[in-house]
């Protein structure tokens, strides 16, 4: 007998509740109107022009009460065509083979077995990394710039690096991505990098001289014995440079994407190695001591001259070297 009649209180309660807020809500209605009718007569005062405009500002005006966001402006969407370009060459999708090849990874742990737990396998990995980026940023980046500041100079470069290569390995994977790379150039990016380039300007420049070098690298192709030097070899490093000029990227951003991707590269093979899982792998490419590592490089090779580049890791020839003496394994290099 008490359940029913709490049952019927909370009724009684609830259609009360019900009608002081449809009062309230009639109350509100009403003061809005009132205050509406006040605002139209002092506004009746004024120029008609100057409410025109207040109203079309109120109308292009984004209203933070209705959607519920700051008073912040609009985002802006004109953003530069480099950072458009840099998102694209820094995309693990962009087909350059990077991922058949560990940079000498898998030849490294295989001759560096983990002795116990203060020496692991993910241990042995951020060893190598280290390493390895130093070694790129040395034996590469130098390249890479004086391809970007004289892009006419490519096909020079080019066979200064290939005659600077003495691990046959490292020489293969180079000219297979550079290739790979010259590709897309072709096939994705020359349409719509020609299209905002001017008349003789850096970019025309550096268009031509990659549409001269893609030709002659077909025709020595063609016609180079195969036991013979081929004129042009098509390595990664400087056609990595003329093409971030190309693609109207900034010196400084296309010698640290470079080393980038080669992090993210060597990272990726380390997962597929089962060194780590990719929760891992985003953790050492979001670090500081990377971001930090890969500075330190640029800073030190920045305005190395390319009779100066060089291997500063000896080692690692040995490990990339090695990689194909392998009795088993799951990359190029």
């Amino acid at each position: 007998m008490s359940d029913h009649v709490e049952v019927a209180a909370l009724r009684a309660r609830l259609i009360e509740v019900e009608k002081e807020l449809l009062t309230t809500k009639a109350q509100l209605g009403s003061k809005e109107g009132s205050y509406s009718k006040e605002n139209a007569t002092s506004l009746g005062n004024e120029d008609e022009e100057h409410i025109k405009g207040s109203d079309a500002e109120d109308r292009s005006a984004p209203s933070s009460i209705d959607h519920g966001k700051d008073d912040a402006e609009p985002i802006n969407n004109s953003l530069d065509t480099s950072i458009h370009n840099l998102m694209l060459l820094s995309d693990s999708a962009l087909p350059l083979g990077s991922f058949a090849y560990s940079s000498g990874l898998e030849s490294f742990l295989a001759h560096h077995k983990a002795s116990g737990a203060k020496e692991t396998n993910l241990s042995l990995f951020h060893k190598f990394l280290k390493l390895s980026i130093q070694s790129v940023a040395y034996t590469n980046i130098p390249y890479a710039l004086a391809a970007f500041r004289n892009p006419t100079l490519l096909a020079e470069l080019d066979n200064d690096l290939d005659a600077s290569t003495p691990c046959t390995v490292a020489r293969r994977a180079s000219i297979a991505q550079g290739r790979a790379l010259l590709s897309v150039w072709e096939k994705a990016f020359s349409g719509t990098a020609k299209q905002r380039h001017k008349e003789h300007d850096i970019g025309e420049v550096a268009t031509a001289t990659l549409d001269l070098f893609s030709r002659d690298l077909k025709i020595s192709s063609l016609s180079s014995p195969p036991s013979g030097i081929p004129v042009l070899n098509g390595h990664l490093a400087p056609l990595w440079g003329v093409v971030c000029l190309c693609l109207g990227l900034s010196l400084a951003d296309s010698a640290y994407l470079f080393l980038l991707n080669h992090s993210k590269a060597v990272v990726s093979a380390a997962v597929r190695a089962s060194v780590m899982g990719p929760y891992m792998a985003q953790t050492v490419l979001a670090s500081k001591d990377l971001q930090d590592l890969i500075r330190g490089c640029l800073k030190k090779v920045w305005w190395l001259e390319t009779e100066e580049a060089g291997q500063v890791v000896p080692m690692l020839d040995l490990w990339v070297g090695r990689h194909e003496l392998l009795y088993s394994r799951i990359f190029n290099s």
